[in-house]
């Protein structure tokens, strides 16, 4: 039985880095990594791209830097869920194993009621993992991609039908880890004019498309959280209770995560809830079957 060396959990408070107060302008802003322009769009939506263009990770600490070197010759084992990468600190000498690279994309537009929004799917009951789960477009690089904004937006084009050259790439987020080893980069981008597009989901992948507000998740409404635990350890689980045309969505685990963080980033504020993750450490020997449950 594989054995792991546990650390005490502490409530998760990674700083969130003030964004620069911005003067939105009076012309199309152009995104330099896309041909997207922002002229349809709001003057909040014009603002916002500033802003998070100017977003910066905060900056590791010395034990993350050399976490980060070890991990060129390992890998980590994560929770069920997912959390982020900064706080799954990895052991000295585990089997040589590196995760691979996957990217989500955080589809944002202003609602008709002048919210924020972001663009979620539930997954097909078919697929082998995560089947009928709620979850952002994406999806594993691939050797072409040029960085983690084209993995997001390709594979969001496969999934649902979204044109990349509507979508406006606007900042990434720090690494999530999910339980199936893949290391999962939130890629922030803006869809200025909603009326291109019309979902087109690939039923292989997707059952459906909605949105929903993204303010919701760093609210303590609708809101229900889970204590479990793991070698003696606890922590949350955060589940996201949502209705929308008459049908309901449970939005839970590394969606989730990467949701609070995400709009904890953008309305510069923390979550009004407990987030209670854990610090996990990796068992000296990984292979191909090593999660944790």
């Amino acid at each position: 039985m594989i054995s792991l060396i546990l650390k005490r959990f502490s409530i998760l408070s990674l700083p969130i880095p003030p964004l620069p107060k911005y003067r939105a302008p009076n012309f199309s802003l152009m995104d330099s990594s896309s041909t997207t322009s922002f002229a349809c769009g709001s003057q909040r939506l014009l603002a916002l791209a500033q802003q998070l263009r100017l977003y910066k990770a905060p900056s590791p600490s010395d034990d993350e830097i050399e976490e980060r070197r070890i991990e060129e010759t390992a890998g980590k084992v994560v929770s069920q869920v997912g959390f982020q990468e900064s706080v799954t600190p990895v052991a000295a000498d585990p089997e040589r194993f590196r995760p691979k690279r996957a990217a989500v994309l955080i589809c944002l537009f202003e609602g008709d009621a002048g919210d924020l929004r972001v663009i979620l799917t539930k997954r097909s009951s078919r697929l082998s993992t995560h089947s009928g789960e709620v979850s952002l477009p994406g999806g594993k690089a691939e050797e072409d991609d040029k960085d983690d904004g084209e993995t997001a937006t390709r594979e969001a084009k496969e999934e649902i039908g979204l044109d990349p050259s509507l979508v406006g790439v606007v900042t990434v987020l720090e690494p999530f880890l999910s339980k199936h080893l893949l290391r999962v980069v939130p890629v922030v981008g803006i869809l200025s004019n909603t009326k291109a597009f019309v979902p087109t989901p690939n039923p292989a992948e997707v059952e459906a498309v909605f949105d929903a507000p993204l303010e919701m998740f760093i609210k303590d409404e609708n809101r229900r959280e889970e204590e479990r635990e793991w070698m003696g350890e606890k922590y949350l689980i955060h589940f996201f209770d949502y209705e929308t045309e008459n049908k309901k969505y449970l939005i839970w685990g590394l969606t989730a995560g990467i949701l609070i963080r995400a709009a904890s980033v953008i309305y510069q504020r923390p979550a009004a809830f407990v987030e209670q993750n854990p610090n996990f450490k990796l068992p000296r020997v990984v292979n191909k079957d090593t999660v944790m449950r």
